[in-house]
């Protein structure tokens, strides 16, 4: 590995810094002479120093400016300080030989890190959520990022868990425990773009970034560069092997060019770890399906998060049809039958954007209802139980969690949590009230938010009580209605674990089609020559649909009969599965 620092016998470990624009790089460290850093070729620069685990340093890259290593494995204060040297073979891991579960057999449930407590409240919630039925926990990005408090998004030092949340030990724990329960770890790592505050990569290499190519956080990272595309790619081993995640999720991968790049890692990644289950999964707002894995035998990543069919359910069950739900409202269910039998809605030409989906398995898919994106890029945060019918979310639910696309919860999802999820930071000074009124003219473009006045209510991301509020609160789930949403969260999940998963592998979708404004009926054929049926009805109307076969769940008693006669009811999903010959 290029980056970041290793040992090379006991007691001494070496220093790299790639710095193509520096002319002279001194190691300091922490109550020692600084050392003047060796050129090395093609802008680096190293050091070799006597020193160990817990050793402060940083590099002296200018009189006037010291930075924290690029590729630091743990800071000691924050990210504008000291990086600090870890002792990664050290971990006593209690589970080596874990090797993860089939990508089929995921149930993802997104959790915010600081939200649950640091890396040890996410521990703690652990055998809930293995008794809920839930298989793989995906956490939002823990890597290093300004202030205490913050999405992920704004991470600056991929390589450095942020000490908020616990120490890298820390981390291991929470990935060891999870493996004893049988639960998988997902991390969610940005390659797209560092963070406005502590990024200081510009300052010592400029080459990292293509100021040709901007995106929406600015320069593009220039993935062209050997350096930089050993950076991200050794970040990415570094998680699936020293920390033993069962996989990555990686943010907005259309702005990330060359796409060769990208298409090489798969391969690369899952030989890093043989013999274990590495899942790999995408957003990408391109919906390229040729990045998508046809079958398991093959290169590529696993899944992509299935933004098409969240945004026409979304539209369909609320009736929002503004920014981008506007291209999913019209005739919304006609596009919910499209992504539940071909994947993406918008598939190419005439669409701006999108390929073929069709031939592939539906396990290439994440489906969701809620998402951190989808809840917290509202103006308030507000979930879906705050936006749609209970009836309708429980029918929809229904569908989620029994269709043979891999299901995603958002944390506290299962039992219909009331606490919004804000868009939240810790921002400094100069920083703060540009988010605060960057993020309120956003939202100027909505017919709701035309009122200067209501735009001055959308809650300040800089507040701490902007964080407080996005904790939920478990508690929540021993009373009503909470739950008895709670309760058919961990019917469905049973219902999926006894007679879905066992049968995921082969599966496909045989068409789907709208019966109605708010309903579909679907069917696929899976992987073991039995054929499932699921007919949903988002909408208070009875719909006409017919279907016949074995009763898998219906959401209220006697409407598998209904649509055994032609008609389903308002407020219903119908799952039916029967039998190969």
């Amino acid at each position: 590995m290029l980056w970041g620092p290793r040992p090379t016998a006991p007691g001494i470990t070496r220093f790299p810094l790639w710095a193509p624009d520096c002319d002279a790089v001194a190691l300091e460290i922490e109550g020692q002479p600084a050392l003047a850093m060796t050129r090395a070729p093609d802008g680096w620069f190293v050091a070799e120093a006597p020193i160990g685990p817990g050793a402060r340093y940083r590099f002296r890259i200018a009189p006037d400016l010291a930075i924290p290593d690029p590729a630091s494995r743990r800071q000691a204060v924050d990210v504008h300080g000291f990086s600090v040297v870890t002792a990664p073979a050290e971990f006593a891991w209690q589970h080596r030989d874990w090797r993860g579960r089939p990508w089929h057999e995921a149930v993802l449930y997104e959790v915010h890190v600081g939200a649950m407590g640091g890396f040890a409240g996410v521990e703690q919630a652990l055998p809930r959520l293995r008794d809920l039925g839930v298989t793989a926990i995906e956490l939002m990005p823990v890597a290093a990022f300004p202030g205490q408090r913050n999405w992920g998004y704004d991470g600056v030092l991929p390589f450095a868990p942020h000490p908020g949340y616990g120490t890298p030990e820390a981390l291991k724990r929470l990935v060891d425990v999870a493996h004893g329960l049988g639960l998988m770890i997902i991390l969610d790592v940005v390659y797209n773009h560092f963070g406005p505050d502590g990024a200081y990569l510009h300052t010592c290499a400029k080459r990292f970034f293509d100021p040709a190519r901007q995106t929406g956080w600015g320069e593009a990272i220039a993935f062209s560069e050997p350096a930089v595309a050993a950076y991200f790619e050794e970040n990415a081993r570094y998680w699936l092997d020293e920390f033993r995640f069962d996989g990555l999720r990686f943010d907005a991968v259309h702005a990330i060019e060359p796409e060769a790049w990208l298409r090489s890692l798969p391969a690369k990644l899952r030989a890093t770890c043989p013999g274990r289950h590495i899942h790999l999964i995408l957003e990408n707002e391109h919906n390229a399906a040729r990045l998508l894995r046809p079958d398991a035998a093959s290169d590529g990543f696993d899944a992509q998060w299935n933004d098409d069919g969240h945004n026409a359910l979304h539209a369909m069950l609320t009736g929002e049809n503004e920014s981008y739900y506007a291209p999913f409202a019209e005739h919304a269910s006609t596009k919910v039958a499209r992504a539940l039998a071909e994947g993406f809605v918008f598939q190419g030409p005439p669409a701006a954007r999108g390929e073929p989906s069709a031939h592939l398995p539906p396990t290439a898919f994440v489906l969701f209802l809620q998402n951190h994106d989808q809840i917290g890029n509202r103006a308030f945060g507000e979930r879906l139980t705050q936006l749609a019918p209970p009836g309708a979310l429980a029918a929809a639910t229904a569908l989620l969690l029994l269709t043979p696309q891999i299901p995603l919860l958002f944390m506290g999802e299962e039992w219909g949590a009331t606490s919004p999820f804000l868009f939240f930071t810790d921002h400094n000074a100069e920083l703060a009230p540009l988010v605060r009124e960057g993020r309120r003219r956003e939202f100027a473009r909505f017919a709701a938010f035309s009122d200067p006045k209501i735009r001055d209510r959308i809650p300040d991301p800089n507040a701490e009580a902007s964080f407080i509020a996005s904790i939920p609160n478990p508690a929540e789930a021993d009373g009503p209605p909470h739950r008895e949403i709670l309760a058919l969260h961990r019917h469905l999940l049973a219902i999926r674990h006894r007679e879905i998963m066992p049968r995921l592998q082969g599966t496909r979708a045989l068409g789907a089609e709208a019966t109605g404004p708010a309903s579909v009926l679907a069917r696929w054929s899976l992987g073991d020559g039995a054929l499932l049926t699921i007919a949903m009805n988002c909408g208070a109307q009875v719909v006409p649909c017919r279907a016949a076969g074995t009763l898998l769940f219906e959401t209220s008693p006697g409407a598998t009969a209904a649509l055994a006669g032609g008609h389903l009811p308002g407020f219903c999903t119908v799952a039916l599965l029967e039998q190969a010959p």
